[in-house]
C-alpha cells in the first residue's frame, strides 16, 4: 500500500501545485491591471511594484488553497476513474475509503498550512504590502499606528487614542483626545465614551473635558453629548485601524479579551475569530465533495459533469459562509454557529455523499 499511497499522493500533489500556481497567477494578473494606473501615475519603481505583489502572495495562497484542493481532488480521482485505475484497485479488494485516504491526509495538511500561514506569515506580509503602497508609492505620511490593541493617531488638533473603531458604522469607542499647543504642552484633554459620524461631523457622547491652564488647577466639564470639531473623517482612521482579516488568530483573541475586559461589544470580532478556524477546515470538506463527484461513474469517470457539479457545490460554500458571517456580525446568530454554519451544512452533505458511494 505504500507504493499506491505514494502514487496517489504524487498525482494529487502535482495537480494541487499546478492549480494553485494558476490561481495565484490569475489573482496577480487581475490585481496588476487594477493597480497599474495608480502605479504609473505615482511613478512607482519596478522594485516597488514587484515587492508589493510579492508580499501579496501569502494572502492569495491562503484564500485559494481550498478551491485548489477541490479541483485537484476532482481531476485526480476523475482521471483515475476514467483510466479504470479505480476499478483495478477495487478488484484487488481496496475500498474507495482507503483510496481516498492519501488525498484526505494532504487536504488535512493544507488545512494546517492555511492556519499557520494566516497566523504567522500573512499579517506581517499584508502590513508590508500596505506600507509599500501607501508610504513608498503614494508618498503618504503614516498618521498613526495600531499598538497595544489601540489606535494612536496624530491629527491636526493633537494626539488621538481610540479603544475601538467600527469601520462599518463609523463609530469610535473609548475616545481620548490630547490637545497640544505649538510647544507640545497639554492644554486640554477630551474623554468620551463613544462617538459617531453624523452629517459630516463627529458627535461625541458622555464627555469629560479637562482644561489645563498655566498656574491654575485643571478644570473639569461633564457633557452629555457635543459636536466635536475634528478635521479627520472616518476614512482617515480606516488607514490606521487593523482589521480582523490582517490579524492572526492569537492576536485577535488578545484584542477580543481586551475589548471585553473594558466592557465593549466584541461580537463582530468573535465571529471573525471563529471564522479563522472554520475556513481552513473547508479544505477537507471540499476534498470529500470532489472525490464523491468524480467517482460517481467509475467507467467513464464523468469528469466534465463531475467538475461542473463539484464546482457549483464547492464554490457555493463561500456564499453560505459569507452569509453566516454577516448574520453573526449583525447579531442575528450566535458567533459560534454563524462562523461554522457553512462547515456544518456542507460537512453533513459531504459525509452523506461519501456514505452513498459504492465502496
Amino acid at each position: 500500500m505504500s507504493i499506491l499511497d505514494r502514487y496517489l499522493s504524487e498525482e494529487f500533489a502535482r495537480n494541487l501545485l499546478f492549480i494553485a500556481a494558476c490561481f495565484i497567477s490569475l489573482f496577480l494578473i487581475i490585481d496588476f491591471f487594477e493597480k497599474i494606473r495608480m502605479f504609473l501615475s505615482n511613478r512607482a519603481a519596478f522594485g516597488q511594484m514587484a515587492s508589493y505583489f510579492l508580499f501579496r502572495i501569502p494572502m492569495i495562497v491562503a484564500q485559494i488553497l481550498p478551491a485548489a484542493v477541490l479541483l485537484s481532488s476532482l481531476i485526480t480521482c476523475g482521471n483515475l476513474s476514467r483510466h479504470s485505475e479505480i476499478a483495478a484497485m477495487k478488484a484487488n479488494g481496496i475500498s474507495l475509503y482507503r483510496i481516498s485516504a492519501p488525498i484526505l491526509i494532504i487536504a488535512a495538511s493544507v488545512c494546517l498550512s492555511v492556519f499557520l500561514l494566516s497566523e504567522s506569515v500573512t499579517p506581517p506580509a499584508n502590513e508590508r504590502a500596505e506600507h509599500i503602497l501607501r508610504i513608498d508609492v503614494q508618498k503618504r505620511q503614516s498618521p498613526g499606528s495600531f499598538k497595544q490593541d489601540q489606535i494612536w493617531y496624530r491629527g491636526e488638533k493633537g494626539i488621538y487614542n481610540f479603544r475601538l473603531f467600527d469601520a462599518q458604522r463609523n463609530r469610535l469607542q473609548g475616545i481620548t483626545v490630547h490637545y497640544m499647543d505649538r510647544e507640545m504642552n497639554l492644554i486640554m484633554r477630551l474623554d468620551a465614551q463613544w462617538g459617531e459620524w453624523q452629517e459630516d461631523h463627529w458627535l461625541f457622547h458622555n464627555l469629560l473635558i479637562t482644561r489645563f491652564r498655566t498656574g491654575e488647577f485643571p478644570t473639569l466639564s461633564i457633557i452629555g453629548q457635543q459636536v466635536v470639531d475634528l478635521p479627520e473623517k472616518p476614512s482617515d482612521f480606516k488607514i490606521v485601524q487593523k482589521s480582523a482579516d490582517v490579524m492572526g488568530y492569537f492576536e485577535l483573541k488578545r484584542y477580543i479579551r481586551k475589548l471585553q475586559s473594558e466592557g465593549y461589544d466584541a461580537t463582530r470580532y468573535i465571529v471573525d475569530l471563529q471564522g479563522k478556524i472554520a475556513f481552513p477546515l473547508v479544505s477537507i470538506i471540499l476534498a470529500v465533495i470532489g472525490i464523491c463527484f468524480s467517482l460517481r461513474s467509475e467507467r467513464s469517470g464523468g469528469i466534465a459533469h463531475g467538475i461542473g457539479a463539484g464546482l457549483v457545490i464547492g464554490f457555493s460554500y463561500w456564499l453560505v459562509h459569507a452569509f453566516g458571517i454577516s448574520l453573526g456580525r449583525s447579531g442575528a446568530l450566535p458567533p459560534l454557529i454563524a462562523a461554522w454554519f457553512g462547515n456544518i451544512l456542507f460537512g453533513a452533505a459531504s459525509v452523506w455523499m461519501l456514505l452513498r458511494i459504492r465502496t
